[in-house]
C-alpha cells in the first residue's frame, strides 16, 4: 500500500507526540511492506510565528493531497491577545472546513495495563468501552453572526448556534453505523427541552434511527449551562 501522510506537529507537546507517532507508522510500514511518503507542515502558533498565518496555503494543499493527516496540537498563551482570526485555533477550524472533517471519534477504553493511570478507581472504569461521536462543522464554533460589541464596561458578546438538517443527518448516520458494528446501543445527547437546535437535532436523529431498527436509541438531555446543541 502507498500512503502519503502529512504531519502537523503544531504547538506545545504536539511535536513530541507526532514524532513518536511517525516512528510507529514507520515501523508498521516496514513490517508490512507499505510505502510511506511523509510530509511535515506548520499549523497554529508555529505557523503564525513563521508565516503570520495559522494555516498557510502550503499546509492546506499538502493536507488535501494526502491520504491522512496527523495533527499534534494547536494553541499557546503567547497568542492569547491576537484577534480571533489570527489565533492558533483559527487554523484548526479552517483545516476542518477545508478537509470536510465533520465527524470526530473519541474512544474511551479501559486497558488493564493502564489501570494505575486512571484518576478513577479500577472497579469504576473496568470494562469501559465508549465511543463518542462529535459533530465538528456546525454549532457555536461556526455559526454566524458572532461578535463582541459596545464600549468598555458595557460590551456584549454574541455567538450563534446553528445546525442544518443535513449536518445532523450525516453525523447521525456515522453514529448509527458505528453502533451497528459495536453493541447496537446509541445515546444522543441534546437539550431539546430548551433549545430549538436541539429539538431539530432530536427529530432528525430519531428519524434516521428508524432506518436502523436493530440499534437501541436513547435520548439524554444535558443539564450543563452553556452546552451546545447535541452530541451523539
Amino acid at each position: 500500500m502507498q500512503l502519503r501522510v502529512t504531519s502537523l506537529p503544531g504547538d506545545g507537546i504536539g511535536p513530541e507526540v507526532t514524532l513518536q507517532a511517525i516512528r510507529v507508522l514507520e515501523e508498521v510500514a516496514d513490517s508490512f511492506g507499505h510505502d510511506l511518503e511523509k510530509d511535515e507542515k506548520e499549523i497554529g502558533g508555529a505557523a503564525l510565528t513563521k508565516f503570520d498565518d495559522p494555516l498557510p496555503e502550503s499546509t492546506i494543499q499538502a493536507c488535501l493531497e494526502s491520504q491522512a493527516v496527523l495533527l499534534g496540537a494547536v494553541g499557546s498563551p503567547a497568542f492569547d491577545r491576537h484577534p480571533r482570526e489570527r489565533r492558533p485555533e483559527a487554523g484548526l477550524l479552517r483545516l476542518r472546513q477545508a478537509l470536510g472533517a465533520y465527524a470526530n471519534l473519541r474512544p474511551a477504553v479501559f486497558y488493564p495495563a493502564l489501570r494505575d493511570c486512571s484518576p478513577l478507581r479500577e472497579e469504576i472504569v473496568k470494562g469501559t468501552d465508549i465511543l463518542i461521536v462529535r459533530e465538528l462543522l456546525g454549532g457555536l464554533y461556526f455559526g454566524q453572526p458572532r461578535s463582541i460589541e459596545g464600549g468598555l464596561g458595557s460590551r456584549e458578546a454574541v455567538n450563534t448556534m446553528r445546525y442544518g438538517e443535513a449536518e445532523i443527518e450525516r453525523i447521525a448516520r456515522v453514529a448509527f453505523k458505528l453502533a451497528q458494528s459495536r453493541r447496537k446501543r446509541l445515546v444522543s445527547v441534546d437539550k431539546a427541552n430548551v433549545l430549538e437546535c436541539s429539538r431539530l437535532w432530536r427529530e432528525v436523529v430519531t428519524r434516521v434511527g428508524s432506518e436502523f431498527p436493530e440499534v437501541q436509541l436513547r435520548g439524554l438531555r444535558r443539564h450543563v449551562a452553556g452546552s451546545e446543541a447535541g452530541r451523539i
